[in-house]
């Protein structure tokens, strides 16, 4: 079936909104300029990569989580750091290692001997911004105690469930699963992942500059927030108010059911999938200053939230066939609508 064409209005809002001039921020977007200052505020230190630092954005006011898959020394930690520096928010990391505990994560309860009494300490969850630095290689016993935290915003200790900071958002980086000392991440936990991001090797010239910007110190270093917790709270609320018109929502389910039919896919995209496609959708539609969301942002996110999510047969994955090449034939097949403002 071919693709028809969209339609990507110039404006920043739908023609003839009123109070919506072309190229504002729209109400129903809150007014989100300050997003713009907090991707210009990480591309001081990640260098030509806007278009992930953009996707990572949208998971973190989505209020999804991502997980950053890429070979070592592409600036997988750094991506993370940069967005913690950049919010005045707590941000805590965890080395992930073989011999990591889940309580190591969550946190234990000790006995004090001068009190006589059991006293809970809170692990690294307890935080606004986790990095899960390497999260592959901690076993699976560990990499459930995640899960929790991730879909209930809570970890249970001791039989008792306590909830975690508001905002909570989990930054995950991994080695390609063939490296070694690795474990592969179960599909019920890659799930939970609003988005993967893939970040690759940078382009000659950017290299370049990224060696001039590093000869002293790590820009890093200098980076300051422009953004706080109660500011980000209040856009993450903002952003669901972006409209999302019925055809694009039938949109995301088509795409979504495509990849249930493929015939290289065991198992296609879950509902969790199709909803996370459309909260990441109206996030990138707000960073982006539009009052709805279009086909195109759809397009754009599609790979990075529904890909994970797919389990390719057995024989498929033999012959280099993946949930990515899965996305992209549904793309090609799914009609895409052509009406779509409010």
């Amino acid at each position: 079936m071919a693709v028809a064409a969209s339609r990507s209005p110039a404006g920043g809002g739908p023609p003839g909104t009123p109070g919506t001039p072309a190229g504002r921020p729209s109400p129903a977007a809150g007014g989100l300029p300050i997003f713009g200052r907090l991707i210009a505020n990480i591309e001081q230190v990640v260098l030509g990569k806007r278009e992930g630092i953009e996707l990572l954005v949208a998971a973190l006011v989505a209020r999804g989580h991502v997980l950053i898959e890429d070979i070592p020394g592409v600036g997988k930690t750094i991506l993370a750091r940069a967005l913690a520096a950049s919010i005045q928010a707590e941000f805590r990391r965890v080395q992930c290692t073989p011999d990591l505990l889940p309580s190591d994560v969550t946190g234990v309860t000790v006995y004090n001997p001068k009190e006589l009494t059991f006293e809970f300490r809170r692990g690294p969850a307890f935080t606004n911004i986790l990095l899960a630095d390497e999260i592959n290689r901690a076993t699976p016993r560990t990499q459930s105690a995640f899960l929790e935290a991730m879909e209930e915003r809570q970890v249970s200790v001791d039989g008792h469930s306590l909830h975690l900071p508001r905002p909570f958002f989990l930054v995950a980086t991994q080695n390609p699963i063939d490296l070694a000392g690795t474990f592969p991440l179960p599909e019920a936990q890659l799930d939970r992942f609003l988005l993967r991001l893939s970040l690759g090797y940078p382009e000659d010239g950017v290299e370049v500059q990224m060696l001039k910007a590093q000869r002293e110190s790590h820009p890093i270093a200098r980076l300051q927030p422009v953004m706080d917790v109660p500011h980000l709270m209040a856009a993450q609320d903002a952003v669901r108010k972006v409209f999302v018109h019925d055809a694009v929502l039938g949109y995301v389910q088509a795409l979504v059911a495509e990849t249930r039919r493929h015939p290289h896919a065991q198992f296609g995209a879950s509902p969790r999938g199709a909803l996370a496609l459309m909260r990441a959708s109206q996030a990138l539609a707000a960073i982006r200053l539009m009052s709805y969301v279009l086909p195109d942002h759809v397009k754009t996110l599609a790979k990075a939230v529904l890909a994970h999510r797919i389990v390719v047969r057995p024989r498929s994955r033999v012959q280099g066939i993946d949930g990515a090449r899965v996305v992209e034939d549904a793309l090609h097949k799914v009609v895409v609508p052509v009406d779509y403002a409010p």
